[in-house]
């Protein structure tokens, strides 16, 4: 896919510390990619970079708490002046739902984390990000890449997740937005949904027949896919053992990537 054409330059990835961040950044490194991981943890960074040793890229790690733009415009700083250019930014930090309980128990507190964390730090690292990238491009060099993971709780919402689904989708509003304000600098904005892959995880939610009938038809998918229908576009990504990925997806309107 074009927008992990990559191959040669440099990419930052926000919590590629651990789960689709570290996929994305140890696919990318081993085509050869430069890669700066950017994570608050310093023991999990190190244990990130050491699992990319020997990869053609180079590895970089840096601390940063992408809910604070101080802490990621001093790390985007700090990359540029290690690799001289950043060329893809992978905005994967964030959290989950923290929980089933009711909308109406919720507290300000946890809604404002969630936002915090969420869509703020997709926020901050896009525009350290976009400011670098459209500087590059108004000195003819027009090249960049923005990618977000999103979440199918965008687009149907979930039970007792309603504020992380509320994040997702302004995430993905975000990233229309900014598909079309950067496209005459070169650069693409995208957002990658996951899909439901058979697994050890899946197999039992589809034993479950009311799960079936009531909630499957509301999912946006044909069918549940096999890990090797999506290994060429996304191996870094599989896992029996997981029941996501976030390969299922396509590229619209030369930068948007949606179901």
């Amino acid at each position: 896919m074009g927008i992990f054409d990559l191959t040669g330059r440099v990419a930052v990835i926000t919590g590629g510390n651990g789960g689709i961040g570290l996929g994305i950044a140890q696919a990318l490194a081993a085509a050869g990619c430069d890669v700066s991981i950017w994570g608050r943890n310093a023991e999990k960074n190190r244990n990130a970079a050491a699992t990319m040793a020997g990869s053609p890229g180079k590895i970089d790690t840096r601390i940063c708490d992408v809910s604070d733009s101080a802490s990621v415009n001093a790390a985007m700083k700090a990359t540029l002046d290690a690799f001289g250019r950043v060329d893809g930014c992978f905005a994967n930090a964030g959290i989950g739902g923290g929980g089933r309980r009711a909308f109406i128990d919720r507290t300000e507190e946890e809604w404002r984390k969630m936002f915090a964390t969420n869509l703020d730090g997709v926020f901050h690292a896009f525009q350290a990000a976009a400011r670098h990238m459209t500087e590059r491009a108004e000195a003819g060099d027009r090249f960049g890449r923005l990618v977000a993971t999103s979440s199918l709780a965008s687009l149907f919402g979930t039970a007792r997740n309603e504020h992380y689904a509320a994040t997702k989708a302004a995430i993905n509003a975000l990233v229309r937005a900014l598909a079309v304000e950067l496209a005459r600098q070169g650069v693409t904005a995208n957002a990658i949904l996951p899909g439901w892959i058979k697994s050890e995880m899946t197999a039992g939610i589809m034993a479950n027949e009311k799960f079936v009938a009531n909630v499957m038809p509301r999912i946006p998918v044909r069918r549940f896919g096999e890990p090797e229908d999506f290994g060429g576009i996304a191996v870094y990504l599989m896992s029996k053992a997981s029941s996501y990925h976030t390969a299922d997806c396509f590229v619209i309107d030369g930068g948007y990537t949606a179901f």
